[in-house]
């Protein structure tokens, strides 16, 4: 598909480099010349420095002939109507990032509507939402959620001598009265896709797919259940921290914000609930960071506008042995080495913008058998976990699992059939209007029948 990304900066950039990954003829515009040609130096595509409301800059990047067109300035207003031009241009689909809080969930619906965007991205509520789902969760480092909520993917570190420790997976299910499945491990910088005779050692992070009722007695069984997040301190009053601020006082939770400029603490003041607390002061500092008690809060979220703030305080919330620690990082390297010095619980905005966008490309493609209805990277990037709604053309209908050979490093995590939720086995099968999750490593699943070689002989059934 041509894709069009109006606007280069951290966003952008990352929006780019997934889009030439799944392979797309991608143009990349932006008005400022140092970054189109940066961006034409690192990536293999084409780059215009141009304005993405003016007809000629987009009739040169081809808007008229475009699948996508996604713009993701800094400003909401130019995005919504760069999206417009291009759309009465010719372009297929419109993707527009908008990020003020004054667009309410209507005015949102409106102006989606009047301008024909096909789709409205705000990366800080969706880093939001991840947020709110780790808090719930704070034995995790990473919740992603699936059919409408009904499946949770929980990743976690496995501690020694804790039920998982030294034990083959086949062993663990057999022991459960519900089920529930490990659906990938890290070990170091290795990444598995596991089959019953997996062994599972302390140091492993592991996924875990389960309904999303059976949440807590899995994980209460597996001995990594801890109490809900019910204090929390926000270092940082940034947009991220205003939608997280709102949804954790929603949950009746304390919520204290740090953050050192006084305009933004006056705003968040203004516009939330009186319970959220705001602190004006510097959230590097020891003393404050004491004086406002992070030594007895049940969560500790860096969300700085510097990565390197964020790690750094980070793990001096870690030596003040605060239960639940969340750091903010945009930069991949950077991410990489604070995961790999024991930061459990990393976040990334712009990589889950580049995700949703991926997954939206991807159901535009497919039309074969199924439809992706979410993605998500994970692993590092090395396994997507991805949603599908089956349809008629499916070829493969009420196969049982087991007589069906998945490609290498393939799993099938999850059904939802009539609202109905199934950790799958293999006299299990998958029919149309099934939602099914699928695991994969190495694999670009485009379609639910691409996770399938071929159906077994008769003989292997």
């Amino acid at each position: 598909m041509k894709v069009i990304v109006a606007g280069c900066g951290k966003v952008g950039k990352t929006i780019i480099a997934s889009m030439v990954k799944e392979n797309h003829d991608v143009v990349a515009m932006d008005t400022n010349p140092k970054v189109v040609s940066a961006v034409n130096n690192e990536y293999d595509v084409m780059s215009l420095c141009g304005n993405a409301t003016s007809y000629d800059d987009l009739k040169e990047a081809g808007a008229g002939g475009c699948d996508i067109f996604i713009a993701v300035t800094s400003s909401d207003e130019l995005n919504m109507l760069a999206c417009f031009a291009a759309k009465r241009m010719g372009a297929k689909y419109t993707v527009a990032r908008i990020r003020e809080a004054e667009y309410n969930k209507k005015s949102l619906v409106f102006m989606k509507e009047q301008l024909e965007i096909s789709l409205v991205l705000n990366p800080e509520k969706l880093t939001s939402e991840a947020l709110y789902n780790l808090l719930k969760l704070p034995s995790a480092c990473k919740v992603e959620t699936f059919a409408d909520r009904r499946f949770e993917m929980i990743e976690l570190i496995v501690r020694k001598k804790t039920p998982l420790d030294g034990v083959r997976l086949s062993e663990i299910r057999k022991k459960q009265s519900y089920k529930f499945l490990v659906c990938e491990v890290q070990r170091g910088d290795e990444v598995f896709i596991p089959n019953g005779n997996f062994l599972i050692h302390s140091g492993d992070k592991v996924g875990i797919m389960c309904e999303r009722e059976e949440t807590h007695r899995t994980l209460k069984t597996l001995g990594f259940l801890q109490k809900e997040c019910k204090e929390a301190i926000i270092l940082g009053g940034g947009k991220i921290a205003y939608y997280l601020a709102q949804k954790l006082s929603e949950n009746h939770s304390a919520v204290k914000i740090i953050e050192k400029n006084e305009d933004k603490c006056v705003e968040l003041c203004e516009n939330l609930p009186s319970q959220v607390t705001v602190v004006h002061g510097n959230g590097m500092s020891q003393d404050l960071l004491s004086e406002e008690g992070i030594d007895g809060t049940d969560a500790f979220i860096a969300l700085t506008g510097k990565d390197e703030e964020n790690i750094l305080i980070s793990f001096y919330a870690i030596s003040r042995q605060v239960p639940k620690i969340v750091c903010k990082v945009n930069t991949e390297e950077l991410s990489a080495i604070a995961e790999k010095l024991g930061m459990d619980s990393i976040i990334t905005p712009k990589r889950l913008v580049a995700d949703v966008l991926v997954r939206y490309a991807r159901a535009l493609q497919n039309s074969m058998g199924s439809t992706v209805e979410k993605l998500y990277s994970i692993a590092g990037g090395q396994v997507e976990a991805l949603e599908f709604i089956v349809t008629d053309k499916f070829e493969y209908s009420s196969v049982p699992l087991k007589n069906l050979k998945l490609k290498e490093d393939v799993l099938v995590a999850g059904i939802i059939r009539q609202g109905q939720t199934l950790v799958p086995g293999g006299d299990d099968y998958i029919i149309p209007g099934d939602r099914v999750v699928v695991f994969a490593k190495g694999n670009r699943i485009g379609t639910l029948s691409d996770a399938i070689s071929e159906r077994r002989s008769a003989e292997n059934k």
